[in-house]
């Protein structure tokens, strides 16, 4: 019963999300749940976004990262961003706790697709409290509309 519920909700969240994002693709690396998730971006204003994954394996992680500094470095195609939000693992074990996040992104011009790496740390509050730092990931995104 448990695990079909977890499937609902998270069949839910992905199709809110892809139906609302700005941004949508996957992001490789050091995740709460496997090596790969669905990466989408939310626009919150000209210089703050909501950057959110969805990843799956031996249950699924939630990350929802508010980066509240997105930011062009030299030319417009560079941007920049810094961000914290929570991120939860749901699956035969449970972890909550809340995560950091500093990155670089590159749009290439006349295509819409991202490309991005970031760095990740963590600290775990449930189900046992640690800090992690080993959360690096690349990011590969389509870009929906004018940006």
């Amino acid at each position: 019963m448990m695990k079909k519920l977890l499937l609902i909700l998270t069949l839910a969240v992905i199709t809110i999300g892809v139906s609302n994002a700005q941004e949508l693709g996957v992001r490789f690396g050091n995740l709460s749940a496997g090596n790969v998730a669905v990466d989408g971006i939310f626009s919150t204003g000209q210089f703050s976004r909501i950057h959110a994954d969805v990843s799956f394996g031996g249950g699924v992680g939630i990350d929802v990262l508010w980066d509240f500094l997105y930011r062009p470095l030299g030319d417009e195609a560079f941007n920049w961003y810094v961000g914290a939000g929570p991120y939860t693992f749901i699956g035969d074990n449970f972890a909550l706790g809340v995560m950091g996040e500093i990155g670089l992104e590159y749009r290439f011009k006349g295509v819409p697709i991202a490309l991005g790496a970031d760095w990740r740390p963590y600290f775990r509050l449930i189900d046992n409290t640690s800090f992690g730092a080993d959360g690096f990931g690349l990011n590969v995104r389509w870009v929906f509309g004018n940006k």
